[in-house]
């Protein structure tokens, strides 16, 4: 029967207990209880939380200064993230919290009811200032008694960041029970900021998160300091410590908690579809502070309008290296095994480098412009190698490839790859003596062709940005020359260009990079060269590719005898880096979360041309190169869906009238004749017509069999005058879309749920954002 909300003996026993921690509260409140008391007495569900909120409030006013209320904050902080998802749940209840209470006017009496705050604002307002409560989550700046304690609502919470870095130069003594609490408030407000969860995927990217809208609006006084604080602590954080081995081992490791949960809430804070508003102020034309106090005409958001305006150097060092040391560290290999601490909050990292650099383009540009974005690129690199045969790691599969396509889009970064690559992480990929550009591209064959199928819409992706950074690549190793020949060999057999509406662009996307790199890197890539000397059979087979409708039929029985993707005998793999482990497939019964389909590479990238002085200017759609290949652009606007066949109806219906469903769609001549046309194999054919007689008359004359004479002499060779006149360098650039928008939110509250399992705080609710699978 209801209680009286006046009862508050009754009440107090939720929060009064004296020691309890968050997963008591978890393990003392079942979830079939909530469910019972929502279903049976909604009006006490009400009353407890509107009640838990209400202490909340008392002890953001009073500033917390005894250890009871500060104990009462932070059991009622618990009981709220144990019930909040359970509100959400129900459509019925979602509403709930941005209802205003009777009565709980700001002074209490009835005529104050019209401007009373919903209890969503209520609560977010209360958290913020918990979090900057002195002596609580923040050190007292006071040395003083008592009695003339700090008013929270004088202080100014600038002074109270919670690190130094951007911004802020003072870093405060660490102390962990203030780590604590703030770990407990941050992870009350990413529960707040779950309600996305149960909302289906919708291509509508504009409905904007209340809870996040409110928190990151001007209502939030503290929304500088609180932005200041979550960064600055992510980025501050060395998980090595002391560089004491075993280190963590013996001491429990305070900030951890804090750095993740901070990552996560910035994460979730910046979830902004930049591709349908006004963009952040990308030229960052402010001067002065660190985020100028003059009103942009940025985002409402006010985290994503300080991200995209942060704009002096040091600034960006200190992000960039601490990123880079973070994503570094489980590669960090030490002579004692265990004895250094593995993060394992690398795929928020990703997420959160990702929106750095798609709001701030002053910060992708800092990036590109030293070989520092080569300490992001090799752990990137390692991820995708090592979570290519794992099926619940496809997200990270798709994030590392964005990031790396967005990279790909700037001049630089292809030139950046010329580094040699010297430092020996252990993968499990061939040895080989090289550069970055070489070890980028061995990681994408290994994907390729052994990666699971679930990768297949990546392949698009993967090839894209070896072409956009391949006019750049002074000299390839031989390793990865044969490795780039060895995918035109898999990817121009009949059976596979005949047996999926786009599978040919994949040949047309190697062919451009052979081109690239002829046309303008020919001097210093005589590896490349002679790798396509060696497989000129492949090239005439492309050019003489059957038309007519038996060899097309021929072609694709072949697959039936063949299912096997892509052959992986004729590649010959040396001997893998020492020390490195198999890429493993996911254990069965690993939980993993759906993903909705990616947009094509069309939709995702637009093309730019690179001028004679290598700035880019933006090609029109219609001299797009690939569309007019004899198929229904609608064939290549969707992916597959990418994880779990969970129905997104609105992608879904769109790709089953599209002439790629394989139920309907045949390969005819026409339609081969079409494409094959268009095959980009000029340059390549007047290369093999100049160099192939003079490498044969090397072998007989001199009864050669050696390669190294034959890439002594191509390395001296010149084809300048005797190559058809250099095509322009076309770079495909990302440009932000509302498919992705909806990806990304759907991966980043993906991974949040899966990493959250002490306490579970989501786990067997109807979430509807993703399904949650075992594998």
């Amino acid at each position: 029967q209801p209680v009286e909300a006046t009862d508050d003996a009754f009440w107090d026993q939720f929060w009064a207990d004296t020691a309890t921690s968050v997963q008591d509260v978890f393990a003392l409140v079942p979830a079939a209880e909530i469910r019972a008391v929502r279903e049976e007495s909604p009006s006490n569900l009400a009353t407890l939380c509107y009640k838990a909120v209400e202490k909340l409030v008392q002890g953001a006013e009073s500033g917390c200064h005894t250890e009871k209320e500060r104990q009462i904050v932070l059991n009622c902080c618990r009981l709220l993230t144990r019930i909040l998802p359970y509100i959400f749940e129900d459509p019925d209840w979602r509403g709930f919290f941005w209802s205003t209470v009777p009565g709980a006017g700001r002074g209490g009496g009835d005529e104050d009811d019209e401007n009373a705050r919903p209890l969503a604002e209520s609560l977010l307002l209360a958290v913020t200032d918990l979090l900057f409560c002195p002596d609580f989550t923040v050190q007292s700046h006071r040395r003083s008694t008592v009695d003339t304690a700090e008013d929270i609502h004088s202080i100014d919470s600038c002074e109270y960041i919670w690190e130094a870095g951007v911004g802020f130069a003072h870093s405060p003594q660490p102390n962990y029970i203030h780590d604590l609490n703030r770990t407990e408030l941050l992870k009350l407000l990413l529960t707040c900021f779950s309600e996305a969860m149960y909302l289906p995927p919708s291509s509508d990217s504009s409905n904007t998160n209340p809870w996040v809208q409110f928190f990151c609006s001007t209502e939030n006084r503290h929304a500088l300091p609180l932005f200041t604080s979550l960064l600055n602590v992510v980025c501050a954080y060395d998980p090595v410590g002391y560089g004491i081995p075993y280190n963590h081992l013996l001491f429990s490791d305070y900030r951890e908690p804090l750095v993740e949960e901070a990552a996560q809430v910035l994460i979730v804070t910046l979830d902004y579809d930049s591709s349908t508003s006004s963009s952040p102020t990308v030229d960052g034309t402010t001067t002065g502070t660190a985020m100028d106090d003059v009103d942009p005409p940025g985002p409402d958001n006010l985290f994503v309008n300080y991200l995209s305006r942060i704009h002096r150097e040091e600034d960006f060092q200190f992000i960039l290296k601490g990123v880079a040391r973070l994503l570094s560290n489980p590669l960090v290999q030490t002579y004692l095994p265990n004895s250094a601490k593995k993060i394992q909050f690398h795929q928020e990292l990703l997420v959160l480098f990702w929106k750095l650099c798609d709001f701030n383009k002053k910060f992708l540009f800092f990036v590109l412009k030293s070989s520092d974005v080569l300490d992001i690129l090799v752990p990137i690199l390692y991820f995708l190698n090592d979570a290519r045969a794992d099926q619940s790691r496809v997200g990270l599969m798709h994030i590392g490839v964005f990031i790396l396509l967005l990279l790909s889009g700037e001049r630089n970064f292809g030139v950046r790859l010329n580094k040699p690559y010297s430092v020996r992480v252990p993968m499990d990929i061939p040895v080989f003596t090289g550069t970055h550009a070489d070890l980028l591209i061995i990681v994408f064959h290994k994907i390729i062709t052994s990666g699971h199928q679930r990768l297949q819409p990546l392949f698009d992706c993967l090839l894209t940005i070896v072409v956009n950074v391949s006019p750049y690549l002074k000299s390839l190793s031989m390793v990865a020359a044969n490795k780039l020949l060895h995918l035109l060999e898999a990817f121009s057999t009949t059976w596979f260009l005949f047996s999926a509406v786009q599978n040919h662009h994949l040949v047309f996307f190697l062919l451009e990079v052979f081109n690239n790199i002829i046309q303008y890197q020919f001097d210093g890539n005589s590896n490349l060269v002679y790798a396509v000397i060696r497989k000129r059979n492949v090239f005439h087979q492309l050019a003489n590719l059957p038309t007519d409708s038996q060899a097309i039929q021929k072609g694709l029985q072949r697959k039936k005898k063949t299912p096997e993707p892509i052959s992986r005998t004729n590649s010959q793999d040396g001997v893998s880096m020492e020390g490195s482990r198999p890429a493993a497939p996911a254990e069965p019964g690993t939980l993993k979360a759906s993903l909705v389909a990616t947009p094509g590479i069309d939709k995702l990238t637009e093309k730019s041309q690179v001028s004679e002085d290598g700035t880019m200017r933006s090609l029109e759609p219609e001299a797009s190169q690939l569309s007019p290949e004899g198929n229904p652009p609608a064939a290549l606007s969707d992916g597959e869906p990418w994880s779990g066949e969970a129905s997104h109806s609105w992608r879904d219906r769109r790709r089953l009238s599209s002439a790629s469903s394989s139920g309907q769609w045949t390969p005819t001549p026409d339609w081969v004749m079409s494409w094959k046309s268009k095959l980009p194999l000029q340059t390549i054919m007047r290369l093999l017509q100049v160099l192939v007689p003079q490498v044969e008359k090397i072998c007989i004359d001199k009864g050669l069999t050696d390669e190294s004479e034959i890439l002594k002499f191509l390395q001296h060779g010149t084809l300048v005058g005797l190559l058809p006149v250099p095509h322009p360098i076309l770079i495909r650039k990302y440009q932000a879309n509302s498919g992705t928008a909806m990806w990304f939110r759907t991966y980043m509250w993906g991974v949040i749920y899966l990493r959250n399992v002490d306490p579970p705080i989501w786990y067997d609710t109807d979430v509807k954002l993703f399904e949650i699978q075992r594998v």
